[in-house]
């Protein structure tokens, strides 16, 4: 787009949809919008990728609502997202921007009453906003609803959701669209999946991919640092960055990210225990309870979130200030969502990874992707020492306390109704039991002699 759009009576938009936008505070559109809406409005497939935090949603939410408005049935679009608490998020746009014209809105996610989500498809809403997983097991379940008019198809955090993790999900809910759709792909990290993408939309697609100058892939608002310690101390250094983090910035919420679940319920479990009161999100958590955790931590009740990759993409919360790396995510993609949680909508914010001597080719590759090199994060070595004792006592404690609630029993339940939804074959369940078994005594023998040495 040539000129400059200032306002967003510029793109053409209703003027209800134009008060709504008012109402909520949202008074200039971001170059995203500026650039996408017009063509989704005269018609065209699109293609949008740019930073985290530029408005992506509304540039797919406001022109789906316009045309909405001018031919009003259900199922008119479709939405769908990698994961659950994203999916929630995304409905909340539609529906605030939508309540003047009682917008109906479903959301189809793992975790929630099928009967519940199967009886708001049959009332046919006006957008459905799913994960493809559980949209699929709708699909193949019940003839209740049907998907063949659609008049819009988003993919939200595309690349995420063409990966490859999602390929046989994703072709049962093609099959069942029509042909005839409007197809909008949006994400911060378009590259590996442009050619996938660029399978699927139709030849009058409109592209849109955020320039800038700088070549660096992060906003420029964003304080990108590192902290290099040995792995054993890893969690007493998290502490001291977030207790060096805390003197200057008393009520700011800071986001933990971790690579799996028992790690994410350990942190928790130990931060709480030792005075830092926080809620964990992961896929092992009830979705009531993870939902619960995120609208305490967006309301400011609890201002740390430790979380795994379920949190990293798209979430909006204003408030965070800081995200730390707890753990260096493999893939320099991940770390640009993850960081993406803070600074943002021009907010400053700081991200903080902990680096250990394993994880210095992970963070060149980062600093390769993302165009700038991270600087030294300060901290006080001596206070570690000092709190050392205290972070292993309690992180044991919770090690102790987490095998009581058979956490990893619960984990391997989890992937046998997985295996089974997927139609593969059973490890032999005695085998799986002794092995079980020889862990725990493992496990055990392990504590009684830490705690003897202690």
């Amino acid at each position: 787009m040539d000129e400059e759009v200032k306002e967003f009576s510029q793109l053409k938009l209703n003027s209800w949809l134009l008060a709504q936008c008012e109402s909520m505070g949202v008074k200039k559109p971001t170059p995203i919008q500026q650039n996408c809406i017009p063509q989704i409005l005269s018609g065209k497939d699109c293609i949008g990728c740019a930073k985290t935090g530029s408005g992506k949603t509304l540039a797919f939410v406001l022109p789906i609502l316009q045309k909405l408005c001018e031919d009003p049935y259900g199922i008119f679009a479709l939405v769908l997202t990698p994961t659950r608490e994203l999916a929630f998020q995304i409905a909340d746009q539609f529906a605030a921007i939508g309540k003047a014209i009682n917008l109906k809105k479903s959301v189809i996610v793992g975790g929630m009453d099928m009967m519940v989500q199967g009886l708001e498809l049959s009332r046919k809403p006006h957008v459905v906003v799913a994960t493809p997983g559980r949209l699929v097991d709708h699909l193949d379940s019940c003839n209740t609803f049907s998907l063949q008019r659609i008049k819009f198809l988003v993919l939200d955090e595309a690349d995420r959701l063409l990966g490859g993790h999602f390929d046989e999900q994703l072709k049962t809910v093609f099959a069942a669209l029509p042909k005839e759709k409007q197809v909008l792909f949006f994400s911060a990290t378009m590259t590996d999946a442009l050619e996938k993408v660029q399978q699927i939309v139709s030849d009058k697609v409109f592209t849109w991919q955020e320039e800038d100058d700088t070549g660096i892939a992060t906003v420029r608002e964003l304080d990108q640092r590192y902290v290099l310690c040995p792995k054993y101390v890893l969690d007493s250094y998290l502490v001291e960055v977030v207790r060096t983090f805390r003197a200057t910035s008393e009520d700011g919420s800071i986001m933990i990210f971790t690579d799996t679940c028992k790690q994410c319920q350990l942190l928790s479990m130990t931060l709480n225990d030792v005075g830092f009161t926080n809620v964990a999100l992961h896929a092992m958590i009830k979705q009531k309870d993870r939902l619960a955790a995120l609208n305490k931590f967006k309301s400011n009740h609890v201002q740390i979130l430790i979380a795994t990759n379920v949190a990293a993409r798209g979430l909006d919360i204003p408030i965070v200030e800081l995200v730390i790396n707890h753990t260096v995510p493999n893939e320099p993609k991940e770390y640009i969502h993850r960081v993406g949680r803070t600074a943002r909508a021009g907010k400053t914010g700081m991200a903080i990874s902990l680096v250990t001597p394993h994880d210095i080719k992970l963070l060149h590759a980062i600093e390769h992707a993302v165009g700038t090199k991270l600087e030294k994060y300060e901290v006080n070595d001596k206070e570690i020492v000092t709190i050392f004792t205290q972070i292993s006592v309690a992180k044991r404690e919770a090690e102790i306390k987490l095998d009581e609630t058979d956490f990893d029993e619960k984990k391997r339940i989890n992937k046998r109704k997985k295996l089974i939804m997927e139609g593969g074959e059973l490890p032999d369940e005695v085998d799986i039991k002794a092995e079980e078994r020889k862990k725990r005594k493992k496990r055990s023998r392990e504590k009684r002699r830490k705690e003897t040495e202690s």
